[in-house]
């Protein structure tokens, strides 16, 4: 695609070089890559485990399988995300319900969801799954709280958040997916994002039993570990234990993972001068960010905003994005409610039940970001929507 689009990965030659000695080594899946990777990840992400997998919906039908959702399971996620965030529970035979989201940040509404939570007994809900929307981190503090409370486990759905945090209440960096709140966290590796495989995924926990069977549901239920087996005929000898899925990733795309982690603090500081440019650009007028406080007023506060999206709103939004488009620039939207999509109609899921996110779909659109925007491309865009709203 020539122009500008929305989001874009960046291979170099450091990264190209990588898969090749890969693919000329003797491993090309369940080699060491995939481990190093992991343990790299970890690190990064402060988690004590990690797990990757082929991809980011892989890495939600797995953790809601390892929390044993099942048909009566109940749990809670927001309608502003992709849908596998909800499809996952549905795949286990489980039953979503939606939280609407915050007007000024598109996360989950904390007020609402305790409202939500407080209305029911203990245990009528099993769990909630929190999507750090467009990277801004949501306050998993706040939703340990509630969890413990209520009974309930938490998947964070960081896959636009890698290198975020917030603040907890005792002034301590808290990032993404880092396991102190979360049971379970998950990660894309799709083009668009921070860190790029083509496909993969990633789930980090702190807890070792998870883990554990993370591992083995991701090699369709098998083990070959002797301190798990209840036989042992021999060195070949394995056990299919539970019923999981084929869901492992090459270490060539490990590799790619890898090399690409090493720019990933980088890379992230580009998206957020980025963002400091649209932000001032945007701060008065008709188009206004989805995010009004800005990316330096959050650092201060002791938020940082991963920026995988960078979203305004605007009253003439298709207006918008047809005359982006007419100039080469490719914005998006994100996303569409996911309690609106025919798939969902069909389950009896009712429009208008989520006003804030209704509203807020209307409005949004995505703007280009990422770290090998130049700076003439940012300019370009930042006019080309100045003009838009002078002539709408």
């Amino acid at each position: 695609m020539m122009g500008i689009p929305y989001g874009r990965q960046n291979i170099t030659q450091e990264d190209i070089e990588a898969v090749v000695q890969t693919l000329t080594s003797a491993f090309l899946t369940q080699g060491p890559k995939v481990a190093e990777f992991e343990e790299k990840f970890a690190a990064y992400i402060g988690a004590k485990y990690a797990v990757a997998v082929t991809n980011g919906t892989a890495a939600l039908h797995l953790s809601a399988m390892a929390l044993n959702v099942q048909k009566g399971t109940r749990v809670i996620t927001t309608p502003i995300t992709f849908a596998a965030s909800a499809n996952c529970i549905l795949y286990c035979g489980g039953t979503v319900e939606f939280c609407d989201v915050d007007a000024q940040t598109g996360l989950i509404d904390l007020d609402k969801l305790e409202k939500m939570l407080d209305a029911q007994p203990r245990g009528y809900y099993s769990g909630v799954i929190p999507v750090d929307f467009a990277g801004y981190p949501v306050n998993l503090e706040r939703v340990r709280s509630l969890a413990d409370k209520h009974g309930l486990w938490i998947i964070e759905d960081a896959c636009h958040a890698p290198g975020g945090y917030f603040t907890d209440s005792n002034q301590v960096k808290q990032n993404c997916g880092n396991g102190n709140f979360a049971e379970l966290a998950i990660f894309s590796f799709h083009p668009v994002k921070h860190i790029a495989t083509g496909e993969g995924g990633m789930i980090t926990t702190n807890d070792e039993t998870l883990y554990r069977k993370l591992l083995m549901l991701r090699t369709h239920g098998i083990t070959k570990d002797p301190a798990l087996l209840q036989e042992n005929h021999g060195g070949w000898y394995y056990e299919m234990q539970a019923l999981g899925y084929n869901y492992r990733i090459s270490d060539i795309l490990c590799a790619l993972g890898i090399s690409q982690l090493q720019r990933a603090d980088e890379g992230l500081a580009r998206r957020l001068e980025i963002a400091r440019k649209y932000d001032a650009a945007f701060a008065s007028g008709p188009v206004r960010p989805l995010t009004p406080v800005g990316t330096a007023s959050l650092l201060e506060n002791g938020v940082k905003h991963a920026h995988h999206l960078y979203v305004v709103l605007v009253e003439h939004r298709k207006q918008l994005y047809d005359y982006l488009k007419g100039q080469d620039i490719f914005a998006q939207i994100h996303y569409i409610p996911v309690h609106t999509l025919p798939y969902y109609q069909n389950l009896g899921y009712a429009k208008g039940s989520m006003p804030v996110a209704e509203r807020y779909y209307e409005r949004c659109i995505s703007l280009p970001m990422y770290p090998s925007l130049s700076a003439e491309e940012v300019d370009t865009v930042i006019e080309k929507v100045q003009d838009f709203i002078t002539h709408v």
